[in-house]
Parts: C-alpha cells; structure tokens; sequence
C-alpha cells in the first residue's frame, strides 16, 4: 500500500520566536518536502477556498475566529480518494492547542477506518498540543500514532528528527 503526505502549511507573514517576517514557504511545509523525500509518498497541500490572510495579525483572528466558531472551511479540492493509502503523515501548524480547522473540514471528509495516521506539527514552542486527540476523535477507526512536533524556527534542523521518527 502507498503512502500519503497531506499537510496544511502558510507562507506569507509569520511568527518566528518573538519576530514576524516573510517567508516563501511555510515552516510545515518545507518538514512535508522532507519527509516526502525520505519516505517517497505522495504529497497533498490541504488548502481552504478562501485562504488566510498574508497579513499574520489579520490570519490569527481570522483562524481564531474559525476556531471559536468550530467552524469547516471549504477547501479547493480533495485526493479522489484516500483507498490506495494504508498511512497517512498528517502536517499542520499548531494554532491555540490544535489544528487549524481547514485539517479538521479535510478529516471530516475521509473515512479513516483502517489507516494510520501519523501527525506531525510546527510550532513555536506548544508541541503537539491537543490535536492527537482531536484526530482520535475525528477519525474513530484509525489508528493514530504519537505525532512528532517540530519547532519552526528549526525546521531546517529537524532532518535527523523526523528520520528518527518516521524510521527512515
């Protein structure tokens, strides 16, 4: 069986211990490269119709707003289908303890029943938070592995890490 890589990940304006700047490509996507480069699964960018903010401070309400309203933003497209994939390697940031809510309008959609599901997050210091039992909670017949959390600011350090973790 093959392998699946989806992640949500945002470029633009972002936090970096204490400062903000302007990156090309988002923290947990350039971990989403690497581990697609160790494993050779496929890869898929879980992106919302409407996109956050480039602005940090205007996407943090906006996805706090989100957050508080429970809220499942539409995305601009799906796999056709998850049947070939017997482990999937879920990224994301954490925002506020969890995923950002386009994951969870991406895991709702899919029945997991059967997969592992093997999460890893970004962050600037609160780790995996909450979200491994989000993902039980959303995905009741998969089996969900202990995630890996990266720190941002170090993402271009974590290769010996996430080949630790992956068993690559």
């Amino acid at each position: 069986m093959a392998e699946l890589i989806a992640f949500f990940s945002r470029a633009d304006e972002n936090y970096f211990s204490g400062t903000l700047r302007v990156v090309p490509v988002g923290n947990t996507e350039i971990v989403a490269k690497m581990l697609q480069e160790m494993t050779g699964a496929d890869l898929f960018k879980i992106q919302p119709l409407l996109p956050y903010s480039k602005d940090y401070n205007e996407c943090i309400a906006q996805a706090q707003d989100d957050q508080r309203r429970d809220a499942r933003p539409e995305l601009k497209e799906y796999p056709d289908s998850l049947d070939r994939y017997d482990t999937i390697y879920l990224g994301y940031p954490n925002y506020w303890g969890t995923m950002p809510m386009p994951v969870f309008t991406f895991l709702e959609h899919f029945d997991f029943t059967g997969k592992t599901i093997r999460p890893f997050c970004t962050h600037e210091g609160s780790g995996m938070g909450h979200s491994e039992r989000d993902i039980r909670r959303l995905c009741p017949g998969a089996k969900v592995e202990r995630g890996l959390a990266i720190h941002g600011g170090a993402v271009k350090y974590a290769e010996k890490d996430l080949r630790k973790w992956c068993g690559r």
